[in-house]
């Protein structure tokens, strides 16, 4: 951790752009700044300072996965090459809804700070200035984001605000990873036999994953077939919102490619995750290994979050299959992503796993 003296002192040319709140808000609730980390040694390697601050008059509470501070499990920073995107290779988790323990408490004028290696998270191998950014919002960072008893007086709307800053970053590079699966893979180079291997899992675990295998399989062939009959019922805008022909087409696309590898790629099951808030992980590059956690042997064998559905909410995540990401968590956050950003839900994992489970069952 570093001091917020010592950031202070360091960030002075770094300009803040506002992510959220009001324009007219004087200094934002919530800043985080991320600079070029400057220990011997860390420059052009990709490591980066990243500093939260609570810069209001009351206690703050951070939801820490939306954070680096205790290790990177998401897809968190925006990171370019010369105005392209560059894919987020880390993991990418499953977990229960946040409880108090999953925040920590920032009080005012509080700073909390960690360095990043964004080159073991992010395809960085390729040298130049890339562009980083903090891409979370205050209400998926901030549980007080909205309320407005402990807004800042003034603030538009009565909520929490956030601010960040756009770095550019000189990367030096380094070897090119190793080739990559593409979607051409699927019905072949990776072994295409159905079969199914086990790491770390005790003989109940690797019965019930077997079982969960072939139901989520079901799901996901059911999801199929609904697209394919081309029907447009609520089953389908409650998870994706409006129908368009090229989301539809997205949508079908991915449900193929789920059904396909559920049932016939060799799959790899480790179960030495144990962390009672975590169903389960994969590394989207890294088909099709699902390390399954604590969560995960609480969930009912089918229905809402279940075994099954968590078997799919993963395989969404790979890549070669659907390359989804993890925007919201939970039913609630699904729909309401559907309702506002249709693309979104189209790139979110939970959605893909709701609308294969279909509980409560919609036509």
């Amino acid at each position: 951790m570093v001091s917020f003296q010592k950031w202070l002192a360091g960030v002075t040319c770094v300009a803040a752009i506002v992510v959220s709140g009001s324009a007219y808000a004087a200094k934002a609730d919530i800043q985080v700044t991320i600079q070029e980390a400057s220990a011997k040694g860390d420059a052009g390697a990709g490591k980066v300072l990243y500093t939260i601050s609570n810069t209001s008059a009351a206690p703050l509470h951070i939801l820490n996965w939306e954070t680096p501070l205790n290790g990177v499990s998401g897809d968190l920073f925006s990171v370019a090459l010369g105005g392209q995107p560059v894919r987020y290779v880390g993991r990418l988790v499953k977990r229960k809804p946040a409880t108090d323990k999953d925040y920590i408490t920032l009080k005012p004028n509080e700073s909390r700070a960690v360095e990043v290696d964004l080159s073991a998270y992010y395809e960085m191998y390729r040298g130049g200035q890339y562009v980083v950014k903090y891409k979370r919002t205050a209400e998926s960072l901030v549980r007080e984001a909205g309320n407005a008893v402990l807004a800042k007086t003034g603030a538009a709307g009565g909520g929490i605000t956030l601010d960040t800053n756009a770095l550019p970053l000189n990367v030096d590079g380094g070897p090119a990873p190793s080739s990559k699966q593409t979607s051409g893979d699927l019905l072949g180079a990776i072994n295409a036999s159905g079969s199914t291997s086990f790491a770390s899992c005790s003989n109940s675990q690797k019965t019930a994953l077997t079982t969960a295998r072939t139901d989520a399989t079901s799901i996901a062939t059911n999801a199929k077939s609904y697209l394919a009959a081309n029907k447009t019922g609520s089953r389908y805008t409650w998870w994706f919102g409006a129908v368009t022909s090229g989301r539809y087409a997205t949508a079908t696309s991915h449900y193929n490619n789920i059904s396909n590898v559920l049932g016939n790629q060799s799959y790899k099951f480790d179960c030495s995750c144990t962390d009672s808030g975590t169903y389960a992980y994969v590394y989207p590059d890294q088909p099709y290994t699902v390390y399954l956690c604590g969560a995960y042997w609480q969930a009912p064998a089918n229905g809402t979050d279940s075994k099954s559905g968590t078997l799919v909410h993963e395989t969404s995540h790979f890549t070669v299959v659907a390359g989804t990401g993890d925007h919201v968590y939970g039913q609630s956050g699904a729909h309401s992503l559907a309702t506002s950003d249709p693309d979104s839900a189209l790139d979110n994992a939970d959605n893909h796993e709701y609308f294969a489970e279909n509980n409560p069952a919609r036509q």
